[in-house]
């Protein structure tokens, strides 16, 4: 059975974080789309289909085969893939408008409109607008948690509180020592070889990822989800942190999501709460300029290897592209363009060799290597995003 995962041309929609993946490989709890439909359909040859910048460094769906299609902005429940599972061919699977998947017949023309309707009636998690990242967070952690912590826990060390109706799951190789949980309005998660230093408070719902490090003193609400190979400190709420990222000193981030290869100076601060208490506006690179979010609490966007230097102050509703160096005193503008570096005192272009070079420095301190792949990824989004100004 081949699976295909599509972005349903709506990959520009989630950038600046699918700007460097499609959809299905967005972290939205304790795992990605991608991997939350591998465990649902527990079988499958699985490819996708995205942005044309993406297709040479992702598996490219095959073009004339027959196969499940599949919207990646859903999350899957045991329901909808039974439903997914009966699909015959030349049929489509609606849920209220939106099509949630189809089967392919060979030669396929792209031309749905013939297909037979099968709806839909359950409820469903839809990652529809890039926020959902942190303002649905709650809903997918809980269900994330039921799926992905089986099996029997580690102990906590006798030095750790625990408050709360609901559960702390340790991984294989987690530890905390000298540790608040609060439970009470959900589970906390440690994932293998995660470390929780003395000190901390830390309230569920929440996922902390593989081999991520939580900082002495640091105060964590729910819902958030810390990607693997994180560190964090300060004060975090409502928080999404994809993989690979550091907020490792004081300093306030809330209501926000951090790509891959992130770092927030020490003293780096987030508003997410307008002065007049007003909706948030945010940058949709979509439409090309700042929409409405229907949202109170709205704070920080960051594309993958951004970077912000200490004492930052980010004010509510910012979006940061892919690549950007910022630094300086005062408050950056609410939407910072791909590969730029600077402040509020003016930007500039960030070079693309230069970037690259300390992208290879970042990675290597990880012992990962910044491969043809890597590199040939970072050529493609600057030539994307300088033709198109994003």
């Amino acid at each position: 059975m081949h699976i295909i995962l599509s972005d349903f041309d709506e990959t520009s929609r989630f950038y600046p974080l699918t700007l460097s993946r499609p959809i299905a490989e967005l972290r939205f709890g304790i795992t990605t789309l991608k991997e939350k439909w591998s465990d649902s359909l527990k079988a499958g040859v699985f490819s996708y289909d995205t942005a044309e910048h993406l297709t040479p460094y992702f598996t490219k769906a095959p073009e004339n085969s027959a196969a499940i299609v599949i919207n990646a902005t859903i999350v899957p429940s045991a329901e909808l893939t039974q439903y997914i599972l009966q699909l015959k061919e030349g049929q489509q699977l609606m849920w209220q408008k939106v099509c949630l998947a189809y089967v392919r017949p060979e030669n396929f023309d792209g031309d749905r409109s013939r297909f037979e309707v099968v709806t839909f009636e359950g409820e469903l998690i839809h990652l529809n607008h890039i926020t959902d990242l942190f303002s649905k967070l709650d809903k997918v952690l809980i269900r994330d948690f039921d799926e992905v912590a089986l099996g029997a826990s580690a102990e906590l060390h006798p030095t750790c509180t625990v408050i709360g109706k609901h559960p702390v799951y340790l991984s294989q190789g987690a530890s905390a020592f000298a540790t608040i949980f609060n439970t009470e309005e959900g589970p906390i998660y440690l994932g293998e070889g995660s470390k929780v230093m003395e000190g901390s408070i830390l309230r569920g719902p929440l996922a902390i990822g593989d081999f991520s490090t939580v900082k002495m003193g640091s105060k964590i609400y729910g819902a958030t989800s810390i990607g693997p190979h994180c560190k964090v400190g300060g004060e975090l709420n409502n928080v999404s942190m994809l993989a690979y990222s550091n907020k490792g000193h004081e300093g306030f981030l809330g209501n926000s999501i951090l790509g891959q290869w992130c770092n927030l100076g020490a003293d780096t601060n987030t508003s997410n709460l307008k002065n007049d208490y007003g909706e948030v506006k945010l940058y949709d690179y979509s439409v090309g300029r700042f929409k409405a979010t229907g949202l109170q609490f709205c704070g920080l966007v960051m594309g993958d290897h951004s970077k912000a230097g200490i004492n930052t102050m980010f004010n509510t509703g910012t979006v940061v592209g892919f690549n950007a160096n910022i630094f300086g005193a005062g408050y950056p503008r609410n939407f910072i363009p791909s590969f730029t570096w600077g402040g509020p005192q003016g930007m500039s272009d960030y070079r693309l060799d230069k970037a690259m070079e300390t992208a290879e420095r970042v990675l290597e301190r990880r012992s990962v290597a910044f491969d043809d792949r890597e590199k040939g990824l970072f050529v493609a989004i600057h030539e994307l995003t300088t033709k198109s100004d994003f």
